[in-house]
């Protein structure tokens, strides 16, 4: 299957096809491809779109072209980054501008994809009339599993003796990764970050203004990541904005809890009880009560992971997505 995605310093397999692109002004590590379809994916059955924008036109355009259906599966809720792309004056006015677009781009898509039902519930909101159904992602499963964090632990640095708290993702501020910081600073473990991005400074001066062990991994190896989710004693992830929470569900696949926010999709994508715990948005006291409660059940609640492995593995999700593909070519 051709996959056409923005041009990056990403070396493209057989299959896979870049676009001109140009980095996004106002949000640090997104690009911007031109809304143009490669020669090579001239012919096409089905269109599927991930994205409202440059690809996503393109792909407006090749499934008209060839007459195909056009299958759009939303992601991001753009409105939520408004204030991140420029002063609170215009905050309104770029979510507002936001949520017209996306209304305008999914209603001329045959069918909407969201990787949660909460989701599907705020695209319907926006007023899309086109059929919109939850359809979740999925995690691979043969990747990420119970793995010995042992190397990982000595190749980092980390204690192998004492709780590791942990969360892997962009380091943007609407993560809000500084709750995880104020809850931590009550709680007796040492935080691991993975990943980067324009919060971490900020992250890192909290870290020691608090007196939270926090350790910052930068971008690990794809390799690294099983290891280092079973490194951790507890998942811990405050981001209120997410449409599926799949770093939540690769802690689960590999036998770690979540502690996280009940909001966005993570209210779904979290069992309480089951596969880790809930707090309220804000709740930093809240947030603590997860984290120690999922520390002192971590046994149960690893063996719930475990068991709920193959409910949400990738393979799952692709014969799911494969059907609906050819329902909708009759």
């Amino acid at each position: 299957m051709p996959v056409v995605y923005p041009a990056s310093d990403h070396e493209p397999a057989e299959t896979e096809h870049p676009v001109a692109s140009l980095a996004f002004p106002f949000y640090d590590g997104y690009r911007m491809a031109f809304p143009s379809p490669p020669d090579a994916v001239a012919g096409a059955d089905v269109v599927h779109a991930h994205t409202p924008f440059g690809l996503g036109l393109a792909a407006v355009r090749l499934a008209r072209r060839n007459d195909a259906p056009l299958v759009a599966t939303y992601h991001t809720p753009t409105a939520e980054y408004a204030e991140y792309v420029g002063p609170d004056a215009v905050t309104g006015a770029v979510r507002r501008a936001s949520e017209r677009y996306e209304r305008w781009f999914l209603s001329r898509a045959d069918l909407v994809l969201t990787p949660s039902e909460r989701t599907r519930r705020e695209v319907r909101a926006l007023g899309v009339d086109t059929p919109v159904e939850a359809m979740p992602n999925g995690v691979d499963t043969d990747r990420f599993q119970p793995t010995d964090p042992t190397a990982f632990l000595a190749a980092h640095d980390l204690p192998a003796d004492e709780p590791l708290i942990g969360y892997t993702g962009r380091h943007g501020y609407e993560k809000r990764l500084g709750d995880l910081l104020a809850a931590a600073a009550g709680v007796d473990a040492t935080v691991v970050f993975g990943g980067d991005g324009p919060a971490r400074g900020d992250l890192e001066a909290e870290a020691d203004a608090r007196g939270v062990d926090a350790r910052f991994l930068g971008f690990l190896d794809r390799e690294e990541m099983p290891a280092f989710y079973s490194a951790l004693d507890v998942f811990a992830f405050p981001s209120p904005i997410e449409t599926e929470g799949l770093v939540a569900l690769e802690a689960n696949a590999c036998g770690t809890p979540v502690a996280g926010v009940d909001a966005g999709a993570l209210s779904e994508t979290i069992i309480d009880g089951t596969t880790g715990y809930h707090y309220d948005a804000g709740d930093i006291p809240g947030f603590r009560r997860a984290i120690r409660r999922a520390l002192d059940d971590r046994d149960t609640l690893a063996e719930n992971c475990v068991a709920r492995r193959p409910d949400i593995s990738v393979g799952r999700a692709i014969d799911r997505l494969a059907a609906r593909y050819r329902e909708l070519l009759g």
